[in-house]
């Protein structure tokens, strides 16, 4: 295919050759709209520029000179023309949406002549040299690599020397004195005149476009989207209409459906005598699209159905009106929120637009936490401080940071809230570190709105309540309020408030949108989807959003809670069984009663139960705090049996004392050597199941599950133990209920000798945690902070093990023990109940490693149902293909 094609001749072409927007253009050519002429530089001649050092792809220029020639014919311009002056934009465009992180520029072929012979034809001064300051702004930035901040200095002051309100205030003969002075930065700065030749002009913009595609806050964007290095990006060389020839003219953004939250009508803005720079950029508030002339929006209106049609998905669309005429100049699937992405899919099904397994497909399983986070309480009655527009929704607190610089360094360890006048692409490092962004400038589709949609941030902007003042590092509200760098604010993207100090919160309720989208995922998949809980209010959240069991309950809690510390502790002094187990059986009623309520909560489904893992020095004081308080009660002449007690409760803790607890005495190998613990407990769950049946309740499906067993000694040993406890309390009660006994993989001698293991074992759960610790021989606690981050911004690491399971190493180690396991046992239930349980990329794998269910914690149960659902439609997809 031709490295450089008109847009009627590349229809055919992908993103991935033509890039986003110019398959975008192509395909609107295609169906008819509005498009000026133009032409696309495809992503191979980026790669081919990179691949070669940064050189430009010999005989590029003369086939875009032949394409010129074309678009020439075509509008009976000419570029570099002074009778009808043919002028382009040059804009990049990656196959995936990156907006506004790589470059462009407007108005190009324009120069002194050209200028003054537009001003002559179109008899608008004005326009004219507002187009030419521009091309020179753009250009000395994108181009030459002058300081954008110099071009700001001197619009700023010219407009305070003639008292003009905005740049659209600026007369033809102060624009002629702002050109004069934007061409005297370029020189100071770059040491080079600014090119009068229209065609070096296209040549360096041209390289400008390509070479942008590595700038830092592209490949900032690219990691935070795990968007692919090689992909480059097309050029789209493309005919200028102009937005700012008047008052009849303008440009603006559309949606086909509203991209905050879903609903089904055209959604947009617009900018009077603008061009579409001004529009994203948000340096000037544009007006809702409801208020363009009827006939111009009746237009929008038809423009908009006919992408629904065409795309099949709700389109982001830029346009421009040119004294009354419309013209489309991009379109692409529009980015939106995860209220909106579940509205649209569900809607779009409903209307018959797309299939349901489509419409399930088109909402990532990510975007679904942001739905689940909590938001502000409506009865908190707190006074806002302002009000903006509500351009993403959710809500965030955190400290007020005005630097981007400063939010990207400090934004991993606290919580932030980025404000600025109004946000460029530079500021993308701050937007992925705050929890929100506030903005005093700038609309609905401004920058800071649409990334903070993609990212599913809440975000207020064109708050002109407020008056940011960057060097003092504060902002005054129209009250006079002054909120300092390092406060606490809260803002609500829902509504567009913001208020001083941290909101209560409520937790959050699905839409019905949401739980239409979940039953269509589950009518998809095959993979179980089970929680993590173990308190009865947990275990019925977990119901409530569509957990199908529970896949892990620990017992901890019932070991440690405040009102049982004391009794474990004496359990642990304890000097011999007898007393032991006297003590463990105080804790008996508690744990009776919690498993009671889960087990009630989750009526009819599984329920495993992980019997006790932490070392017992875990409930203990730590060393340090003893000693100190050994030390004061000598010094205060404590009793004496008080400091007996202390220092005998100082030996315990030394006795139990491990240089790697992790690797030491916990799990299964604590029950080995006290195997009277999970005597008391498996007498606990099984009479809480047979009292819930008596009471004619419908109890759970018990599984008992016993923890980091490494050798199959272990677990027969252990399995003995809770057998013949339960054919004690049997014996006991007169009754009998039925329940399984399973292991956790969560070591690789586990997973190794997972053959002999499942002779003995009714069920497998990998514990990936301690599996991918002992796997890498890495401890979590310290490897995290120390050195993960490097390793993956060295490349060493593509991510965190411990967010994503290590398909190669980890993931090896759970082929094996399933496939094992399952030789022994063809029907062997096997799940995950580790954090990756509820990460959609690890979900893909377990699934296609023949996993039954996973389980995570109860707010991202509806996250997995959704990613169980995409890897089930990966899998059908592959096969039909296969």
């Amino acid at each position: 295919m031709e490295r450089v094609m008109l847009f009627q001749e590349a229809t055919g072409g992908d993103k991935f050759l033509l890039g986003g927007k110019g398959y975008g253009l192509v395909e609107m050519t295609s169906l008819g709209l509005p498009v000026p002429p133009g032409f696309v530089v495809t992503t191979e001649v980026c790669k081919q520029y990179y691949g070669d050092g940064g050189r430009i792809p010999q005989g590029l220029f003369d086939q875009i000179r032949s394409k010129i020639s074309d678009v020439e014919n075509k509008t009976g311009k000419r570029f570099g023309g002074e009778e009808k002056p043919l002028l382009f934009s040059v804009r990049s465009g990656a196959p995936f949406s990156m907006p506004g992180m790589m470059d462009t520029i407007l108005n190009l072929g324009l120069n002194d002549s050209t200028t003054e012979r537009l001003a002559a034809i179109t008899k608008n001064e004005r326009f004219a040299y507002d187009s030419y300051r521009r091309l020179i702004q753009m250009f000395g930035k994108v181009a030459m690599g002058a300081d954008p901040r110099r071009f700001e200095v001197v619009l700023e002051e010219r407009r305070n020397a003639t008292g003009a309100e905005m740049d659209i205030d600026l007369s033809p003969e102060d624009l002629k004195g702002v050109v004069r002075e934007f061409k005297e930065i370029v020189r100071d700065q770059t040491g080079r005149e600014f090119p009068q030749d229209p065609y070096v002009q296209l040549e360096m913009a041209v390289e400008a476009v390509l070479k942008s595609w590595n700038n830092e806050r592209a490949k900032e964007y690219r990691r935070y989207y795990k968007i692919s290095e090689g992909l480059g990006t097309a050029v789209n060389i493309q005919t200028m209409v102009f937005g700012n020839f008047g008052e009849t003219s303008g440009s603006g953004v559309g949606f086909t459906r509203n991209p905050s939250t879903g609903d089904n009508r055209l959604f947009g803005e617009y900018l009077p005598n603008s061009q579409g720079e001004d529009v994203v950029a948000g340096v000037r508030t544009p007006v809702s699209i409801d208020r363009m002339e009827h006939h111009v929006r009746a237009q929008l209106e038809d423009v908009a159905r006919k992408l629904e049609a065409h795309f099949k998905d709700m389109q982001d669309f830029e346009f421009t009106v040119e004294d009354g005429k419309l013209y489309t100049l991009q379109t692409r699937n529009g980015k939106r929120t995860a209220q909106a992405a579940v509205k649209i899919a569900v809607d779009m099904t409903r209307e018959g637009l797309i299939a349901p397994g489509e419409g399930v497909a088109r909402v990532e399983p990510e975007a679904l936490e942001s739905l689940l986070h909590r938001r502000l309480d409506p009865s908190a009655g707190d006074k806002p401080l302002a009000k903006g527009l509500d351009a993403s929704p959710g809500a965030a607190s955190g400290e007020v940071v005005f630097d981007t610089d400063e939010a990207a360094g400090i934004g991993s360890s606290r919580k932030i809230i980025l404000v600025r006048p109004e946000t460029t692409p530079e500021d993308i490092k701050g937007l992925i570190a705050a929890q929100g962004v506030l903005t005093s400038r700038g609309g609905m589709t401004s920058h800071a709105a649409v990334v903070a949609r993609g990212m599913g941030k809440p975000a207020v902007v064109g708050c002109s309540e407020i008056e940011v003042d960057m060097d003092g590092g504060s902002f005054t509200t129209k009250s006079g309020e002054r909120v300092v760098k390092g406060e606490t604010i809260t803002i609500d993207g829902t509504t567009g408030k913001v208020y001083r100090g941290e909101v209560r919160m409520v937790e959050p309720e699905p839409s019905p949108e949401l739980t239409t989208l979940l039953k269509n995922a589950d009518a998809v998949r095959k993979l179980g989807v089970w929680a993590n809980a173990d308190t009865p209010e947990a275990a019925s959240k977990a119901r409530e959003f569509g957990a199908e069991g529970i896949g892990l309950c620990r017992t901890e809690r019932m070991f440690n809670a405040p009102n049982r510390l004391p009794i474990v502790r004496e359990m642990i002094m304890s000097k011999d069984v007898e007393a032991r187990k006297k003590n463990l059986y105080r804790l008996f009623p508690f744990q009776l009663s919690d498993f009671r309520g889960i087990f009630a909560a989750m009526g009819g489904k599984p329920v495993v139960v992980r019997l006790l893992d932490l070392p017992l020095h875990e409930f203990l004081p730590p060393l340090e705090e003893l000693i100190i308080d050994i030390q004061t009660m000598n010094e205060k002449g404590a009793p004496p049996e008080d400091i007996d007690r202390a220092e005998a409760l100082l030996y315990r803790v030394r006795q139990l004392a491990e240089h790697n607890p992790m690797l030491g005495h916990r799990g299964c190998r604590l029950a080995v050597t006290y195997p009277e613990i999970y005597e008391m407990q498996t007498k606990a769950i099984l009479q809480a199941a047979i009292e819930l049946r008596r009471e004619g309740k419908e109890g759970a499906k018990v599984k008992i599950m016993i923890p980091l067993v490494a050798h199959v000694g272990e677990f027969k040993f252990l399995r003995g133990v809770v057998e013949s406890s339960a054919e004690a309390l049997f014996k006991d009660l007169g009754e009998k209920v039925g329940f399984q006994i399973g292991t956790m993989i969560e070591t690789p001698r586990a997973a190794l000798t997972a053959g002999e293991i499942a002779k003995d074992s009714d069920f497998f759960s990998f514990g990936t945690n301690d599996l991918t610790q002992t796997t890498f021989g890495f401890s979590r606690d310290d490897v995290e902070a120390k050195f993960i981050p490097k390793y993956i911004e060295m490349g060493i690491l593509a991510e965190s093990p411990f967010d994503s399971v290590d398909v190669v190493g980890v993931g090896r180690l759970v082929r094996m023990a399933v496939e094992e396991g399952r030789r022994v046992k063809p029907e062997l239930e096997v799940g995950i109940c580790g954090e990756h349980g509820g990460d959609p990329g690890s979900i893909a794998f377990f699934a296609e490693a023949g996993l039954n269910y996973v389980s995570c914690s109860a707010f991202r149960v509806p996250v997995a149902r959704l990613a169980a659902a995409h890897s089930a439609l990966a899998a059908k997809t592959s096969a039909v293909t296969a």
